[in-house]
């Protein structure tokens, strides 16, 4: 069966759909040696597909940025009405630490966050302008590790945990398996690959316990680290999800 070639591109990890329409309208794609400038040809998924050294050049200076959301901004411009985490990308928020980095000058268009952290949680968000990461740690099959943690109320007990630990449902659908860890009769760490809206709040609802206080700490290797509240740094070269 023949499939749109921006769609077979982006199920390869080469790029996201629309970097694949952009790189086809300039010629920049070849298919078995064959070069491509027209949008909506259709391939075999057996086909060799390759991207020119212009392509390749365009996405080694893709930008990738982490922040270290605080609470009260939203992660998608889609929430209207209040501040995004993508209007902190200014200079003047850049950590002394991201200086250093591939880039010296900050990325102000284009970034968009890959995965969302909701408006009443802080710590580390992603904001890419490469579809390649962004396929890879919210695309149909991720399977990135997140880490979690909180402060919760209303008493933590081992029946609680064992609830959380699963197997648990939301929506009508069984949840993956969540690593907990209780650090403090209030604070739990949370370690999952999965991450559905304001998912570990109703979780924790469902066992009668309330989130006062919830940050992300680590994407798959990347981690927060000391990175400041409300300040944002270049992923580094040495950095892998």
């Amino acid at each position: 069966m023949l499939v749109r070639l921006s769609k077979v591109m982006a199920e390869r990890g080469m790029c996201s759909r629309r970097e694949a329409d952009y790189f086809i309208e300039r010629g920049w794609v070849l298919v078995d040696g064959k070069r491509i400038d027209q949008l909506g040809v259709k391939v075999d998924r057996r086909q060799t597909i390759v991207l020119d050294r212009l392509a390749q050049r365009r996405q080694a200076h893709l930008t990738t940025v982490l922040l270290n959301k605080p609470v009260g901004y939203v992660s998608s411009p889609s929430e209207k009405g209040y501040p995004t985490a993508a209007s902190l990308i200014v200079p003047a928020n850049l950590a002394p630490q991201g200086a250093a980095a591939r880039h010296a000058s900050p990325p102000i268009r284009g970034l968009a966050p890959a995965g969302r952290l909701d408006i009443d949680s802080h710590g580390l968000l992603v904001l890419t302008q490469d579809g390649r990461i962004a396929k890879r740690l919210i695309g149909p099959g991720s399977d990135i590790e997140k880490e979690y943690l909180m402060r919760v109320r209303g008493g933590i007990t081992r029946t609680k945990l064992a609830t959380l630990r699963g197997p648990l449902e939301l929506d009508g659908r069984t949840l993956r398996p969540v690593v907990i860890t209780q650090l403090g009769e209030d604070r739990l760490r949370f370690v999952m690959r999965e991450g559905r809206k304001r998912q570990i709040r109703r979780m924790c609802q469902l066992v009668g316990l309330e989130v006062t206080s919830l940050q992300r700490l680590r994407i798959g290797n990347v981690r927060l680290g000391r990175l400041p509240l409300g300040k944002w740094r270049h992923l580094r070269a040495n950095e892998n999800f």
